[in-house]
């Protein structure tokens, strides 16, 4: 299951401040407060908060300086406060807080959902279960697709984003941020984006993209591998071209174009007897029947902007910033990150 343990050194907040202040925003919150944190995620920082029979999960930015429109927990509590109407695997929202004199930092409270995570590989719940790995695979891209046909005006989204100028925005963000989290010069870097900016594919429809879904953004039960039942992490989701978010979810599937012996922390989050990502490209299209023939532009996009994220959270560590050992190895991951976006190119 998805437990949560103890806090880990560096990360304990007020925890009386944020209990008065819970308390007093939501008043059905009674007795005390139990804190425990989950491990899982390597930016934002989510805990669990148990009032007596009452489980509420926090999620605030992490510690130090944080990149311009990241880690936005207004944005978070924006989409899960209105979303979780109209597709089920959003968690509900129930409180944002805007003072950051409470714990440091803007946070939001959200709903606590149950269920297994398929972080590294097959659960042994589901082994004994036929074509596990494969339903796993079909159920995520089934979740994703369902999100980009929401109708974000009946959803009352239509305020969430600016679609009009969408990848060229993409394109610039992001570049920002690669120079600010450079700990060395990369010309790769600077080439890739040379060959995206020179031929952008026009958007053919604007959906809710979420972002950043791969298995460990998904939740199942033990007894179900055909349905996601719910996603975590929406602070990056707004609205924009759905192939950007189908690309995402791409680049964190296993590619065997790379040498893991090379790269062995590249930022894959399955091995085993997983489908390949033809099953998953096959699946979207069959979902959405959008017009997938520009899919390379959209992934060579989305491992050169894995590449700046794995490098801001490389830096992160580097400036002393966090002492979470697992971001040390993070400025490797980019560099196989960049070499996967120049094989594409190479070969389209």
């Amino acid at each position: 299951m998805d437990s949560a343990k103890e806090i880990r050194k560096g990360e304990a907040l007020d925890w009386n401040k944020l209990k008065d202040y819970l308390q007093a925003q939501l008043p059905e919150l009674k007795g005390k407060m139990k804190v425990a944190q989950f491990h899982g995620g390597h930016a934002n920082l989510t805990y669990l908060l148990t009032f007596e029979d009452t489980e509420l999960v926090l999620r605030r930015p992490p510690f130090g300086k944080i990149a311009p429109g990241a880690h936005d927990m207004k944005r978070e509590y924006k989409v899960l406060s209105k979303l979780y109407k109209h597709f089920s695997p959003a968690p509900r929202a129930y409180h944002l807080c805007e003072d950051d004199s409470v714990i440091g930092a803007k946070f939001v409270v959200i709903e606590r959902k149950r269920g297994v995570i398929v972080r590294y590989k097959l659960l042994d719940c589901f082994k004994e279960m036929d074509n596990a790995a494969t339903r796993i695979a079909d159920a995520m891209i089934r979740a994703q697709s369902e999100l980009h046909l929401v109708d974000y005006e009946k959803a009352d989204l239509s305020n969430l984003g600016r679609p009009l100028g969408f990848l060229e925005r993409q394109l610039g963000g992001w570049s920002k941020r690669w120079e600010m989290s450079k700990t060395e010069e990369n010309k790769a870097m600077d080439n890739i984006l040379s060959w995206l900016q020179s031929d952008m594919p026009i958007t053919q429809t604007v959906s809710i993209i979420h972002n950043d879904i791969k298995p460990d953004n998904c939740q199942f039960q033990p007894d179900n591998p055909d349905l996601v039942t719910a996603i975590f992490d929406w602070d990056m989701c707004t609205l924009g071209d759905p192939l950007i978010d189908f690309a995402s979810t791409l680049s964190y599937w296993p590619d065997n174009r790379i040498d893991r012996t090379k790269y062995p922390n590249l930022p894959v989050t399955l091995h085993g007897d997983f489908p390949p990502k033809q099953f998953l490209i096959d699946k979207y299209q069959e979902y959405t029947s959008f017009d997938i023939s520009r899919l390379p532009w959209y992934e060579v996009f989305a491992y050169w902007k894995g590449a700046v994220i794995a490098q801001q959270l490389y830096k992160r560590y580097v400036d002393g910033q966090t002492t979470d050992e697992r971001m040390k190895m993070f400025g490797v991951s980019a560099k196989a990150l960049v070499d996967l976006a120049a094989l594409i190119i190479e070969e389209n």
